[in-house]
């Protein structure tokens, strides 16, 4: 399997983020991790970089209640802007809600390929990246 280049992680837990970044980078199969804090973090990264494939996540790693824009407001907001991105990013919600009501809301938007539940294991990481790289090489 060949490395990606940049997975997003985009939780204001601290303690969390750590760990998903020990744990993804267990895998050796990511190049660069970028942490945000909140999702208008991530969105302000997004547009200034939109025309710039190379530093747009193939992976983005999403909380869904954070301070200042949660996991639903930015991904709202992702909608309006992915047309303008220059690169096709996969989106996962990490949470550590088990409410139908949020996972419903997450699958309406069709832009989220799956729900997990905190904590991302390095195994469920590996098969997000294979499933990805598979999907790649198909299109090849």
């Amino acid at each position: 399997m060949r490395p990606i280049n940049l997975v997003t992680i985009i939780d204001d837990d601290e303690i969390v983020s750590f760990i998903e970044r020990k744990v993804i980078e267990q895998t050796n199969l990511v190049n660069q991790i970028k942490v945000f804090s909140n999702g208008k973090e991530a969105i302000d990264f997004l547009q200034t970089n939109s025309k710039q494939p190379d530093l747009l996540p193939e992976i983005i790693l999403l909380d869904l209640n954070m301070p200042i824009m949660d996991g639903f407001q930015f991904l709202e907001e992702y909608i309006k802007l992915e047309p303008h991105l220059g690169k096709k990013t996969t989106i996962y919600v990490v949470s550590s809600s088990v409410s139908p009501n949020d996972m419903n809301r997450i699958e309406s938007t069709g832009k989220v390929n799956d729900y997990i539940i905190k904590p991302i294991t390095k195994e469920r990481f590996e098969k997000i990246v294979k499933l990805l790289t598979e999907k790649s090489m198909s299109k090849i």
